[in-house]
């Protein structure tokens, strides 16, 4: 069950910023799920060992469009939730290496 659980991870400057200091990544899960679940799920799909979850839900923004002739219509985004999950000490999640990995990795790939 936890594998099938589309989480997809929300790559912004704060959540990178939160990932390196302090071991907690970012992710959008769906608005039923809770933190068992996203625990197991995380754990499950990336092999690491989950310490702790914290959720919080998000208003989709309320958005105007006008029209012909002067007239507004108003829409409304979806409403997401998003996990923070922190990592026990030494795990860690690829999707939000930093850039001074990605080159060490190419540069010693090459030269082998």
């Amino acid at each position: 069950m936890s594998k099938s659980m589309a989480i997809k991870p929300r790559i912004s400057e704060k959540a990178f910023g939160v990932s390196e200091k302090l071991n907690t990544y970012v992710f959008q899960v769906p608005v039923d799920a809770n933190k068992m679940t996203v625990s197991s799920a995380v754990s499950a799909q990336f092999d690491v060992t989950v310490t702790s979850v914290n959720i919080m839900n998000v208003q989709g923004k309320l958005k105007r469009t006008f029209k012909k002739r002067g007239k507004a219509s108003i829409g409304k985004r979806a409403d997401f939730k998003k996990a923070y999950v922190t990592l026990k000490e030494g795990d860690s999640i690829v999707v939000f290496a930093s850039e001074d990995d990605e080159k060490k990795s190419k540069k010693s790939g090459g030269k082998k």
